[in-house]
Formats: C-alpha cells, sequence, structure tokens
C-alpha cells in the first residue's frame, strides 16, 4: 500500500520560506502525480500545487502562484514544496497526495493517498 509521510512543518515569520518534504513508499512513485493541499479548521482541504509523474508539469492555485514552488526528486521517492512570502493566511495543515490521474489538472481534484499532514504555522 502507498503511504506518503510529510515533514518540514513548523513555525515561520511572516515573510519567512520554508521548505516541505513528503517521502513515497509501498509503490512505484513514477506511477503517480503528486500533489499538495491543506486544510484550516473548519475550512475544506485545498488544493495547493500539482505535478505530474515526469515533473516537467505543474499546477498551482491562484493564492501560492509565484511564492510556492514544486518539485518532486524520482530518485529518491520525494515530494517537495518551496515556499517563501509566506503570509499566516498560510497557516495549515499541508498534506501530500498521489494520484493515478494521467493529466495534472486532474490531480487538482485530489489524489488517491494522502498523507498525515505537516502543521505550518505563520506568525503575524
Amino acid at each position: 500500500q502507498v503511504q506518503l509521510i510529510e515533514s518540514g512543518g513548523t513555525l515561520v515569520q511572516d515573510g519567512g520560506r520554508l521548505r516541505l518534504s513528503c517521502a513515497f513508499s509501498g509503490g512505484t512513485f513514477t506511477d503517480y502525480g503528486m500533489g499538495w493541499f491543506r486544510q484550516v479548521p473548519g475550512k475544506e482541504r485545498e488544493f495547493v500545487a500539482a505535478i505530474n509523474w515526469s515533473g516537467a508539469g505543474v499546477l498551482y492555485a491562484d493564492s501560492v502562484k509565484g511564492r510556492f514552488s514544486i518539485s518532486r526528486d524520482n530518485t529518491k521517492n520525494t515530494l517537495s514544496l518551496q515556499m517563501h512570502s509566506l503570509r499566516p493566511d498560510d497557516t495549515a495543515v499541508y498534506y501530500c497526495t498521489a494520484s493515478r490521474a494521467i493529466f495534472v489538472q486532474d490531480i487538482e481534484r485530489g489524489g488517491d493517498y494522502w498523507g498525515q499532514g505537516t502543521q505550518v504555522t505563520v506568525s503575524s
């Protein structure tokens, strides 16, 4: 079974930078597109970014476009999210997801497997 474990979440100041990681195991990493979602209490899980199996295709939510960068390392079975210019409204639990969708756009609807999440808190 595919397992995903996020790491890297912490407290960071307004305007700061942070890199999140997601370790993939239990399957063939390149069978999956990958994505990042986030969720705050009382709100629905929100799409953040997606990347196709090769890393050549990426997609970002408007709220993070120009500030976040998604990448993957297919030699290490890892997914990353590089965040800068962080704002307090970026505060959330961040989840990675693995998707069997063929097109990167389809990852925006959610994946097939999910990690447990990592907390990012941006101080105001």
